[in-house]
């Protein structure tokens, strides 16, 4: 018999690499929910009764929470869906999960760590976050730990896959833009849902349960991993490095909130690839359509 994995935020760039990477499985069935999509089974994660109604219906073998309130800026100022999708959602999922004994994985940030450190992260230091996005995920783990029983919090960071991200951005204003303006002084690690999709699937059929960091090896900043990003795809776009105030976004970023993945390193045998290595399977993807 087939385990069932419902998948919540199925079409977010995440959700649709976790449909990729287990289309043809013998073994695992996926089961898609999203809000505001009449193709697939709406599901609204800020109600427990509906979150309890489905659950209990479809009866996973896993959960995979993919859904998210991503919006940096907009958390600043729409506090309560915020908390709503990033903290209620996965506390609702954590008490369904726990009633028909589902594993749950859940995805959180670096944004849960204050950013002005000069050493990568590991899951033992403590969180510190700076903004309402990072609050409002951190206070989702919590509800994690607080209320699931068998589940994996996964921490990442700059993802890019299939849907709307920094790479195609960069290669969308690559064509009408001889020079881009791109922040120079916040370091972090570019990470593809490709990867991550890959790790998950490495946790999912185990016990080895907790909280992990999963990022790319290896970092840099927003205008390294432009530059790298025209270099691979063979554009002359120059990239100029500005400064995160001259830029001005209202929410305050992490200068430094590098990743290390230090708990699939001390429990397994996974290890992620490097970011370069990572970004360039990607790009090559992307020209080739």
């Amino acid at each position: 018999m087939m385990k069932k994995i419902l998948v919540t935020g199925c079409n977010g760039q995440l959700g649709r690499e976790i449909n990729r990477i287990y289309a043809g499985s013998s073994e695992y069935e996926i089961f898609n929910t999203d809000v505001f999509r009449p193709e697939v089974t709406e599901l609204d994660i800020t109600s427990v009764d509906k979150v309890l109604e489905l659950v209990r219906q479809v009866k996973p073998y896993a959960i995979i929470n993919c859904a998210a309130h991503t919006g940096v800026d907009a958390c600043e100022t729409d506090r309560e869906n915020a908390y709503r999708i990033n903290a209620i959602g996965p506390r609702n999922l954590s008490i369904a999960a726990t009633e028909v004994g589902a594993k749950l994985v859940h995805i959180s940030t670096d944004y849960v760590f204050e950013g002005n450190g000069t050493k990568p992260y590991i899951e033992f230091d403590t969180p510190n976050p700076q903004g309402m996005y990072g609050a409002t995920k951190l206070a989702g783990e919590q509800f994690v730990q607080q209320f699931a029983k068998d589940y994996f919090i996964i921490r990442t960071a700059w993802l890019y896959g299939d849907g709307k991200n920094f790479v195609k951005t960069m290669l969308r204003l690559s064509e009408t833009h001889p020079e881009v303006s791109v922040v120079g002084d916040q370091y972090g690690t570019p990470t593809s849902t490709a990867e991550l999709a890959k790790a998950i699937s490495v946790l999912l059929p185990t016990e080895n349960y907790g909280l992990f960091h999963g990022t790319c090896e290896g970092s840099c900043s927003w205008s390294d991993f432009a530059a790298e990003i025209f270099k691979l795809s063979g554009k002359d776009t120059k990239v100029k490095p500005i400064t995160t105030e001259e830029y001005g976004a209202p929410a305050a970023r992490p200068a430094y909130s590098v990743l290390e993945n230090y708990m699939f390193k001390l429990t397994t045998d996974f290890q992620f690839a490097q970011w370069q290595d990572a970004v360039e399977v990607y790009v090559k993807e992307l020209l080739q359509k």
